[in-house]
């Protein structure tokens, strides 16, 4: 009898580690002979990238099967909540210019309909706030749910911001003390090959040799055994997304202070920054090509934002911390017993927060095929590979969308503008774009990571012209105007009901100072 699959080796931690741990190890079957084991090595000699804050919506999901409560999380991470994303400067560069790209999906309705109707608009509003309720509530800093709401539901579709060194503190924490992963703190000195290229077991300064019957790399940029074992190639897509750097700042703000709803990204002239709300700091970041902007031009982009956003805080006091990056992904994913997760299988620019969401999505994909024994595991390999070279590439797609139809006028965002730049199949859907809004048809797969609605948000917010009128009868002009009055109304009630995201996390933080002086007692 073959061998079954049930020692499962994780090399890294970090947010990619230690979600895989708790997700494997909540999700194995205690009753299966042999169990599933789940071991995490953790190298004390490399510290975690640790920046990336923001989420996606399947966050609430992955936190709930886990098992971990969203008031202790919120706590305990420093989390807020994420509705989306503002763009600010994207397409002018013109002062007080921006969209949304909100989670929750238009009104109900017919994308060409809706499009149509925005476009004879006589208020002339922006795309997002005509179709959805959730940019008005966001403008307000609002929260997306009430207190007395079930964990992980809400109102309006969210994520959340959160301080990723506490997420993964915590995920360390409840993996080791309630799952029942194995935790061993030591550093890989050599991977022993298996038959037929596997991995056998990955020896340690310390512990000896660990063997196992899938390993899952999650050692970040470093790749060490997808990259250093197998050798699996890179694809690089830097000359389609141009930015490589990034400056990025952690910035106090006082008690009582507003909380975001969504990630803020601000336009420059070579890249963008990213702005996020936690309740006692901002996590801000200048990303930059440095093809486009010297490392001494982009500290100074940031020092103007902070000094306009945030004119009271020291910036002698605050700690700068710069990143090189090139974006791109492995050829294949999944080798033999080894899958990459995380850095190790790629990363592209933190635009749209696409790295913590294809964590989740991967280890998904691995959890709903699991392989039984080792002979079946190349075929599932290549069915997740082809899986996830669909979806990386879609990802460069959208990224690649925030820029092309920029009409700015630096030689960053001109270049971005370059045919040579844009992927070929980006350029056929931007010409079908000019006939009729994006579609089902255009993302066909259930579970796109952005879906139709996020490219509409995205192109007409920066300003894309609507198609013109269609021969093909859709609804009814009424039929669609009273859906988008039914978002107007729902945008007034939850205004008038939602408690701000101050108000909600402050009062989720206060919660545990009871129990914090009991314990003490």
């Amino acid at each position: 009898m073959e061998q079954p699959v049930s020692r499962i080796v994780i090399v890294g931690g970090g947010t990619a580690g230690w979600l895989a741990a708790c997700l494997l190890a909540a999700r194995g079957d205690r009753t299966a002979r042999p169990p599933l084991s789940v071991t995490l090595i953790e190298s004390p000699d490399v510290a975690t990238v640790g920046v990336g804050e923001g989420t996606w919506p399947t966050m609430r999901r992955t936190l709930e099967r886990i098992g971990l409560s969203e008031a202790d999380f919120l706590r305990r991470c420093e989390a807020s909540f994420k509705q989306g994303s503002r763009f600010d400067g994207w397409r002018t560069g013109a002062e007080g210019e921006q969209y949304f790209h909100p989670f929750t999906p238009p009104v109900d309705g017919q994308a060409a309909d809706l499009v149509a109707a925005w476009a004879d608009d006589p208020l002339a509003r922006p795309f997002a706030e005509t179709v959805s309720a959730q940019p008005g509530i966001c403008a307000q800093d609002l929260a997306p749910r009430q207190r007395g709401m079930p964990d992980y539901a809400g109102a309006l579709n969210y994520a959340y911001h959160l301080d990723a060194g506490k997420l993964a503190a915590l995920l360390a924490e409840h993996g080791t003390q309630v799952l029942g992963v194995r935790h061993l703190r030591d550093h890989v000195t050599r991977v022993v090959p298996g038959e037929g290229g596997d991995i056998a077991a990955v020896e340690l300064r310390g512990a000896g040799e660990i063997a196992g019957d899938l390993f899952l790399d999650c050692t970040g940029h470093a790749a060490l055994l997808i990259g250093g074992h197998h050798g699996v190639p890179f694809v690089d897509w830097s000359d389609v997304l141009f930015n490589d750097r990034a400056l990025a700042v952690q910035v106090p703000v006082a008690p009582g202070s507003a909380i975001a709803s969504q990630t803020n990204a601000t336009a420059h002239a070579a890249g963008w920054l990213w702005d996020i709300g936690l309740p006692t700091r901002r996590g801000v970041g200048c990303v930059y090509a440095s093809a486009f902007l010297s490392d001494a031009a982009a500290e100074e982009t940031l020092a103007a934002y902070l000094a306009r956003t945030a004119p009271d805080v020291d910036r002698s006091a605050l700690s700068f911390r710069k990143l090189a990056f090139r974006s791109g992904h492995r050829e294949r994913f999944w080798q033999g017993n080894c899958l990459a997760i995380g850095l190790a299988a790629g990363f592209l620019e933190p635009l749209e927060a696409s790295a913590i969401v294809l964590i989740e999505l991967s280890l998904n994909a691995l959890l709903d095929g699991f392989p039984r024994t080792r002979g079946a595991m190349e075929r599932h390999a290549r069915r997740f590979n082809d899986l996830f070279r669909y979806r990386w590439d879609r990802i460069v797609e959208f990224l690649k969308l925030h820029y092309v139809p920029s009409v700015r006028s630096e030689p960053y965002w001109q270049a971005h503008r370059d045919p040579a730049s844009i992927p070929a199949r980006l350029q056929e859907l931007l010409a079908l774009w000019r006939d009729q809004p994006p579609s089902r048809a255009d993302l066909p797969m259930v579970d796109e990571i952005f879906p139709a609605a996020s490219y509409q948000y995205v192109l007409y917010g920066m300003g894309w012209p609507a198609p013109p009128p269609s021969r093909i009868a859709g609804e009814t002009q009424a039929q669609v105007a009273q859906q988008l009055a039914a978002a107007a109304q729902r945008a007034r009630v939850l205004a008038a009901s939602l408690p701000t995201n101050r108000a909600y996390l402050d009062a989720v933080r206060a919660d545990a100072l009871p129990r914090q002086m009991e314990t003490v007692r």
